[in-house]
């Protein structure tokens, strides 16, 4: 039989409680009894079944192995107890690695969009597939595809940066790389947040957003778009905000018009945690729980996570009594049961328990964590400072950041996740000595002290001080960090945030600043050192763009490390030491002060700017540092750009091509950039938007010619009446190393008749070296 009729078959022998318990889900911790899996637990709180588990694996004190082993017991019992016998989709969270114990962790995702490589993100994500599969989970809860111009917004971090075409490459990528070309053998991967969610009012999560729908369409709907009809996404989660009145997780036109009747996506929604619920907690948009499960349906959501808070007997009852239509119910049963058909969940939900461990953290994917963290590093200052020389003879090692492996890492990161969660083993009153003790526990990683004093050896004396905490106002570690600074040939501050959802981290969900300076008295650290030895190198530890400012004539030398993960320490003494050369660009511009936010280079015609003064009373209106800036050891040369024809049809492409030559000493990485700028009728357009990229590896005096194919479909936009279309006109064509940083301009001309671009072929460009 065809999946259509076997679902249509299965859901007529369904019960109403059968069907509703197949829209939500339950947390693994409450059918589990000292870490195992309790049948009595089950029996008593889904005895009509479940659609998913929540967490198996990331949500558990258990390693990989008893995870594989849980998963195969949840799954017998709902196939042998349960009247239908139909098993559980189990979702994990997978934002910066597989958010489990012994998996691997990787950069967070604002470091991994620096890399500008659609390749690696690829490998990544299959990496995360591997261990996912490995212990019978169906669903990751990533990626993050919010578009981030709002740098006070706690999970910047979780981004992948400003720019809506490069969220949409790193999406695919990641996409593609999860779920794979089979969904049988993949992972279901899950966009969120939908839609809009990273710009909110004041910088604050969970707050309302405004964006007119031009924009949405164009900038925050745009990469969830590509991410569904160019890689196949199966899951989107809606954003716990509202827009325009209407919370995201009961807006029909997003969940059912557009992403549905538009898009033709044909996975499931599944809420935020407690998304439901917050229609009537936080938004009070509804006078029941019911009701809050009703109209979250009717929008067009498949399943209520992480538990059972709406879908209740209340909600049973009331389906029962005829308050609301089971029809809306059936079409969100039929989604699910649909999807776990798809998976081959029905023809074998166990999975081989042997051999587990060997896929968990393995050397390979250490290599990759490495590889990953080295092309996210972004240089951003560098007076000829770096690389360290071999002859340095004693290093000063400073800051909260330097001797903390807690702190190299994500918010969604299993270590650093569990470490800040009261629920779960750390209690607040133990303190950071116990989450550094816990990350070290649970997963092989060092602190960039300890990767420095590796790299050196007995080579070099290695001092080292405190200074201060990431977030407070002690000073009085100060002294000591003087001392140590006194005579060094060189000072490492080790500077930043710490990642997390407790009130002491300063980066991640919920944790929103109203500054953008380095927290606490950090700042304060840099310019006290500064008196005693101008010899500075700060690297950056953190979840944001800071305000750099007040710390950039102190320093020699400033890399951006991001939350570089289980390898970042050894990826930043292979930095700083030469060993690899930085090539990362920002994905985010770096505004001057919070003032500024938002700040984006993409901005249209009349922003960026204020009136005919142009600047603010107190300072420039650019950002400090903008998209796709970023420094190396060596020097690029850009020569013979070309655009190979005058014209084209709105059914060909054009290529442009320029040559980049390495001219220095080191072999490094250029990111090709190309942007473009075309006006409309009517509707203003950004003053140049990326187009392509290409990040290009170069010997010392290697010289490669890099292509871009770009198509017309690129340009679609929604005129004055909101129809997406391409119309004719002059294309500026400006290709560089940064968004300010433009090596070459030309132009080309669109021919033909204004098209409709309903239906659009080519959404990203090709990139290829010659």
């Amino acid at each position: 039989m065809s999946i259509e009729k076997k679902v249509q078959e299965l859901l007529q022998k369904m019960t109403v409680e059968e069907k509703v318990y197949q829209l939500t889900s339950v947390l693994v911790q409450d059918i589990l009894e000292n870490d195992k899996f309790s049948p009595e637990k089950a029996k008593r709180l889904i005895p009509h079944g479940i659609g998913q588990i929540t967490r198996v694996a990331g949500a558990s004190n258990l390693s990989p192995d008893e995870a594989a082993k849980t998963a195969n017991e949840i799954q017998k019992f709902l196939v042998e107890n349960t009247r239908l016998g139909i098993p559980a989709m189990i979702h994990e969270e997978s934002c910066s690695g597989f958010m489990a114990k012994g998996a691997t962790v990787f950069p967070q995702s604002i470091g991994v969009a620096c890399t500008f490589d659609n390749e690696i993100v690829e490998e990544l994500a299959k990496v995360i597939k591997t261990q996912m599969k490995a212990v019978g989970a169906h669903q990751a809860l990533a990626p993050l595809i919010d578009v981030a111009r709002d740098a006070r917004w706690g999970r910047v971090e979780e981004t992948f940066g400003e720019d809506p075409y490069l969220v949409a490459n790193m999406a695919v990528s990641y996409v593609k790389g999860i779920q794979g070309d089979d969904i049988k053998d993949g992972i279901v991967a899950t966009g969120k947040h939908f839609v809009g969610y990273a710009m909110s009012e004041g910088g604050m999560n969970w707050a309302p957003v405004h964006i007119p729908e031009r924009e949405l369409r164009e900038v925050y709907l745009y990469p969830f778009e590509v991410a569904v009809k160019v890689a196949g996404l199966k899951s989107i989660m809606p954003a716990y905000h509202e827009i325009d009145g209407i919370p995201c997780h009961a807006n029909r036109k997003l969940l059912t018009d557009i992403a549905r009747g538009e898009w033709g996506f044909d996975g499931i929604f599944v809420s935020d945690y407690a998304g439901v619920r917050n229609i009537l907690d936080y938004h009070k948009a509804v006078k029941t729980y019911a009701e809050a499960a009703y109209i979250s349906l009717w929008a067009g959501l498949d399943i209520e996570l992480p538990k059972i808070e709406c879908f209740t007997e209340e909600f049973i009852k009331a389906l029962k009594e005829g308050k609301f239509d089971m029809a809306v119910v059936d079409a969100a049963v039929k989604r699910v049961l649909e999807m776990k058909f798809r998976l081959g969940l029905f023809d074998n939900p166990y999975i081989k328990t042997e051999g587990i461990l060997e896929l968990f953290d393995n050397k390979e994917q250490r290599e990759l964590s490495r590889k990953v963290a080295q092309e996210s590093m972004v240089l951003l200052k560098n007076d000829n400072f770096l690389p360290l020389s071999n002859d340095v003879k004693k290093i000063a090692v400073i800051g909260p950041n330097a001797d903390s492996v807690r702190n190299l890492l994500g918010d969604y990161s299993y270590p650093a996740h569990i470490a800040t969660l009261e629920m779960f083993f750390i209690k607040e009153d133990k303190g950071v000595g116990n989450e550094e003790e816990f990350v070290r526990k649970v997963i092989n990683i060092k602190s960039i002290l300890e990767a420095i004093k590796d790299r050196v050896q007995n080579k070099a004396e290695v001092v080292y001080a405190k200074g201060c905490d990431v977030n407070n106002q002690d000073e009085s570690g100060f002294e000591e960090a003087k001392k140590a600074a006194q005579g060094a040939d060189v000072v490492i501050l080790v500077v930043g945030d710490k990642a997390g959802l407790r009130l002491d981290c300063t980066s991640g969900e919920s944790r929103d600043r109203a500054s953008l300076k380095l927290p606490g008295v950090q700042e304060k650290l840099i310019e006290e050192v500064s008196k005693v030895n101008e010899n500075i190198v700060v690297v950056l530890v953190n979840g944001r763009p800071v305000a750099l400012e007040g710390i950039w004539q102190k320093a020699k030398a400033i890399l951006e490390a991001w939350f570089p993960g289980e390898e970042g320490a050894e990826a930043v003494a292979d930095v700083l030491f030469g060993d690899y050369n930085p090539g990362g660009k920002l994905a985010i511009s770096f505004p001057r002060d919070v003032g500024q936010v938002p700040v984006y280079y993409g901005h249209k015609p009349s922003g960026g700017k204020s009136c005919w003064h142009g600047d603010y009373v107190e300072m420039s209106t650019k950002p400090f540092l903008p998209f796709g800036y970023g420094l190396s050891y060596t020097t690029f040369e850009y020569k013979n750009f070309a655009i190979e024809k005058e014209k084209i049809s709105m059914d060909e492409s054009i290529k442009i091509s320029v040559e980049v030559e390495n001219t220095g000493k080191y072999a490094g990485d250029e990111i090709v950039q190309l942007y473009t700028r075309k006006e409309e009728f009517l509707v203003t357009r950004p003053v140049k938007e990326l187009k392509a990229y290409k990040r290009v590896h170069l010997k010392p005096g290697e010289k490669k010619k890099v292509v871009f194919e770009i198509f017309p479909d690129q340009f679609a936009y929604y005129d004055y009446d909101m129809n997406r279309v391409i119309s004719p006109g002059t294309v500026e064509v400006m290709v560089g190393a940064s968004s300010e940083d433009i090596k070459f301009t030309g132009t080309f001309e669109i021919v033909g008749e204004k098209k409709d671009a309903k239906e659009i072929k080519n959404y990203l460009s090709r990139a290829w070296c010659e």
